[in-house]
């Protein structure tokens, strides 16, 4: 009789343990995967034809990976430098001359009867530069200042009227003041008092940059040609603080340049540059760092796409157009290298964390699978009611390091059932 009931509550607990097994194994399986697996990402490198090409990033790498083309932007942000200029502004196509001509001459060709003074119309200057003057012609005065105009024109009346003065007062046009388009508090059209007027002074007579910006960039369009410099670049360096010219319209606007974090990571977002460069280190702390219980810190994975132009053989460059670049940071080579790696606009950095994840999932079912025995001992009793021992080695220990939640290469865990450790266990402590 004793032997007829402990056989049959073993085989009911054996019974109880494997189904408990099987659905958390397959709860396992069911799971969201997250990030794309490390070792599945490397392992198409193996392929006989890959998909895409996956490139380990050591310290030793960094040097031709520099040498790559790049993605997403030109690569750096283009801004000039120049030489101070003359404290004066001078004269562009577009100003607008007022000129006064004094003279104390009787009969005199340029004073009306009874003045001494004749208020010419308002002249501007043309596209080649020059103005009309009654009695003279045509006159140059474009690139020069203010005085020196001046003088120019009571040079040429001298021909008719030698004791002539002129007064000339310039009205700016178009050509010899900036436009500031947004970006600041009170966008419009500045004049330029000097030719060493710069860019800080520009912008604060516009009301500054507005603060709701985030990582402001200053645009100045030239010529046909754009150059853009972050603001906090422009404010830490005063030699970028260059010399604006009439014509220039200058923007403010925000640093579009982003990257993609996926998986075990410290959030899950579209992160935008903080900088002018970023490397793979400083991605990882503004995307929060890797989370502790889910990361794995051996598959970082860096997802980029090339063009096709891109494609070199060899290490100039890449092989094909979706390339993986794989950092392990357990290393100390690897961590340099991740302080030294770019990422470019465009990016996906994906953070492995499976490993982390199955942890966690082995300790959820070796939990179940503790909180079972326990159940299972309860009902392990003899005939006369007293409970038969429990064994020296733990088999739900034993059994749970033994079946994983599930594998990386989706295979379903096999099952080994505790029931002949129960049997042998048991039968030995029977009197």
């Amino acid at each position: 009789m004793l032997q007829f009931n402990l056989g049959i509550n073993v085989q009911l607990f054996g019974r109880a343990v494997l189904s408990v097994t099987v659905a958390l194994s397959v709860a396992g399986c069911s799971l969201p995967r997250g990030a794309a697996i490390q070792s599945e990402v490397v392992s198409e490198s193996r392929v006989e034809e890959p998909s895409f090409q996956v490139v380990k990033v050591t310290r030793n790498d960094i040097p031709a990976l520099s040498r790559w083309p790049v993605t997403g932007w030109t690569g750096h942000y283009h801004w000039f430098s120049d030489s101070r200029g003359p404290d004066s502004s001078v004269i562009q196509t577009g100003d607008t001359l007022q000129i006064v001509v004094w003279d104390n001459q009787e009969n005199s060709l340029l004073a009306g009867d009874g003045t001494k003074l004749t208020e010419m119309p308002p002249m501007t200057v043309s596209s080649s530069g020059k103005i009309f003057m009654p009695y003279v012609g045509d006159v140059s005065v474009r690139g020069l200042t203010q005085d020196a105009a001046r003088d120019r024109l009571q040079e040429r009346l001298e021909a008719i009227a030698s004791s002539a003065q002129v007064q000339l007062a310039v009205v700016e046009g178009r050509n010899n003041s900036v436009d500031v388009v947004g970006g600041v508090g009170a966008p419009g059209r500045v004049g330029l008092e000097s030719r060493n007027t710069g860019i800080l002074s520009v912008i604060a007579q516009s009301g500054g940059i507005k603060d709701e910006l985030r990582n402001p960039l200053v645009r100045l369009q030239r010529g046909g040609k754009t150059y853009d410099i972050l603001a906090r670049d422009l404010l830490a360096d005063a030699d970028s603080n260059v010399r604006v010219r009439g014509g220039d319209q200058i923007t403010i606007v925000e640093d579009e340049r982003s990257f993609n974090v996926l998986g075990a990571a410290g959030s899950q977002q579209l992160l935008y540059f903080e900088k002018e460069t970023m490397s793979v280190m400083e991605a990882l702390s503004a995307m929060g760092g890797l989370e502790a219980n889910r990361a794995n810190p051996e598959g970082v994975l860096i997802l980029r796409d090339y063009d096709a132009g891109d494609l070199t053989p060899g290490m100039d460059g890449p092989d094909m157009q979706q390339v993986v670049f794989t950092l392990d940071l357990t290393s100390a080579d690897g961590l340099f290298a991740a302080r030294q790696f770019d990422i470019h606009p465009g990016d996906t950095i994906l953070a492995d964390g499976i490993a982390g994840q199955r942890r966690a999932d082995d300790s959820r079912i070796a939990g179940q699978c503790g909180r079972v025995w326990q159940h299972g001992q309860q009902h392990l009793r003899h005939g006369s009611g007293r409970t038969v021992k429990r064994p020296a080695e733990k088999p739900a220990g034993r059994f749970c390091a033994d079946t994983p939640a599930w594998t990386m290469g989706g295979r379903q865990p096999s099952v080994v059932s505790p029931v002949s450790t129960v049997s042998r266990s048991v039968s030995s402590s029977s009197p």
